[in-house]
């Protein structure tokens, strides 16, 4: 079984706010993406517009509609209210129709995401947002710890989907903690498929531990995205894909 590449493209929208105007252009670096290969693209826009916009969202979304097969990933949290002419998730998600919706409990002062969701306290809140999602037909993916319990969770709300938030795993790679961690994150891997949930993974995934991630059975989809733009300062956008598509192509 082969896993699903969608390319994260915040970070080339993040080098491009560094200055005025549209270089580098993120239609260009998503056609190279997808025509090195890869099946998906992500955006995560946040209130503060940092890296994605939202025009951009619609211009991904267009650019992904022109390749057949491809995924249209939009990444955000549902809480946060509409701030300037960021009009909040939901209404970005409204316009576009991605293929799929990740919800990530990210507030606006973090760096980036660095947890998933609380259900305990997040479900109600949860519920009519994710009636809303299916009601557009778009997939829903929920950002989550590999903690059993929250995955329960998570399948009792009715999503298709969750994304293991893989930081931890990333950060103790080769450490003497990588094994244990590994095997945390195959149980509750296991487990999500074991009550129908298709699992996705990302965050600080890269090609040093992305190959032993993906010995976990079962993983639809990774979103790489910071660590496949530096590999790109290396070796250019097209060779840096069509390397993270050899790991997830060989999966198993």
């Amino acid at each position: 079984m082969s896993t699903a590449l969608s390319v994260n493209l915040n970070k080339v929208a993040l080098i491009r706010n560094s200055r005025e105007g549209q270089f580098p252009d993120l239609i260009e670096f998503g056609t190279l993406c997808l025509d090195a290969g890869a099946q998906g693209l992500t955006v995560h826009p946040r209130p503060d517009q940092r890296h994605i916009r939202p025009g951009d969202v619609f211009a991904l979304s267009g650019l992904a509609k022109m390749y057949p097969g491809t995924e249209f990933n939009i990444e955000g949290n549902p809480f946060a209210a509409p701030l300037g002419n960021y009009p909040g998730l939901l209404a970005l998600v409204e316009q576009a129709r991605p293929d799929q919706c990740t919800l990530v409990p990210d507030s606006d002062d973090q760096l980036t995401s660095d947890h998933g969701f609380d259900l305990r306290r997040d479900s109600e809140k949860l519920k009519p947002i994710l009636a809303t999602l299916k009601s557009w037909g778009v997939r829903i993916s929920l950002f989550m710890d590999p903690d059993l319990e929250q995955i329960t969770r998570a399948h009792d709300l009715g999503v298709e989907r969750i994304e293991l938030y893989t930081g931890p795993y990333a950060e103790h790679y080769g450490s003497d903690q990588s094994a244990a961690l590994l095997d945390q994150y195959r149980q509750a891997a296991v487990y999500a498929q074991e009550l129908g949930l298709e699992v996705n993974a990302g965050h600080d995934l890269n090609l040093d531990n992305l190959a032993e991630f993906l010995s976990i059975p079962g993983i639809a989809e990774v979103s790489i995205g910071h660590a496949l733009t530096v590999d790109a300062l290396r070796t250019g956008m097209s060779a840096a894909v069509k390397d993270y598509l050899g790991i997830c192509q060989h999966s198993r």
